[in-house]
């Protein structure tokens, strides 16, 4: 029997293309795309003059070792020379769940021998580089991860339906065996700002549009990959895979997927602009 793979796809020249259940209404996770809120808002507290895009990371976490050479700007882009995932003990089943923010402390103040190369120098990408950024904006305003990215990204966009702890009557799951529901992993601790974020798509199109198409905070942030012409961002999950970008013209697309494989889900992004730029 052919696996299910519910699928939305949402463009800025067609409605919403849904199959297998999947709807514009209700939260999914959106894994690394959270990257990109957490990244706009560092830039947005620059902006307000809450911290500098080049304070080293002790500045506003205090526990952590002295002369890293880590700033905000090599943890939002990926060059601080910190491994890809916290160096710390990750179960398969459910690899972030013990990543705490008591996980998180516990590194800090050995965080200079977890630096692999030197930073600045190379770029790799680091979800435990974005864990410590979302930290240390917590620690610079003062409240919690959510209320900073609500204060300074989500409500100025207009956004509501993003959150790290969505209704779970809203909550849209993978199908697994005998029609149960997949279990998402944990992420709203310590990894929430690299990517525990969920939303519903038409919020997931709505950030994709004012940030990149309509630019109402500005010049996107450093979070967001360049390809040629094309700003993007994917993300993924066990069970859940994004593909977020959009074009100069305007052009833009959303694909989520259920079950499905996060190359394709990329793929099918990137095919979805292309014939659009062609059909122009």
């Amino acid at each position: 029997m052919r696996r299910r793979i519910p699928t939305c796809v949402l463009t800025h020249a067609t409605p919403p293309a849904l199959s297998d259940g999947h709807a514009v209404d209700r939260y999914v996770p959106i894994a690394s795309l959270t990257k990109v809120v957490t990244g706009t808002a560092l830039v947005r507290m620059a902006a307000a003059g809450v911290l500098g895009l080049d304070d080293p990371v002790e500045r506003l976490l205090p526990t952590a070792s002295p002369g890293t050479g880590i700033t905000l700007r090599h943890l939002v882009e990926h060059t601080s020379g910190l491994p890809r995932l916290p160096p710390v003990r990750l179960p398969r089943r459910d690899p972030y769940a013990p990543f705490d923010d008591s996980a998180l402390q516990a590194l800090l103040p050995r965080l200079a021998t977890l630096v692999t190369r030197p930073p600045g120098q190379e770029e790799e990408y680091s979800n435990f580089g974005y864990a410590l950024l979302g930290a240390a904006l917590s620690a610079a305003s003062g409240t919690a991860y959510e209320e900073l990215a609500t204060a300074y990204v989500l409500r100025p966009l207009d956004i509501a339906e993003m959150t790290a702890r969505p209704d779970p009557a809203r909550c849209l799951q993978a199908p697994g065996l005998f029609g149960r529901s997949r279990r998402p992993w944990t992420m709203d601790g310590a990894i929430l700002p690299a990517g525990g974020l969920w939303a519903t798509p038409r919020a997931v199109a709505d950030l994709v549009v004012r940030l990149l198409v309509e630019r109402r905070l500005g010049d996107p942030s450093p979070s967001w990959a360049t390809t040629g012409p094309l700003l993007w961002h994917n993300g993924a999950t066990r069970h859940a895979s994004l593909f977020a970008g959009a074009m100069p013209d305007g052009g833009w697309v959303v694909v989520h997927r259920l079950n499905g494989d996060p190359q394709l889900t990329d793929r099918m992004g990137v095919t979805i602009l292309d014939r659009a730029r062609t059909d122009t």
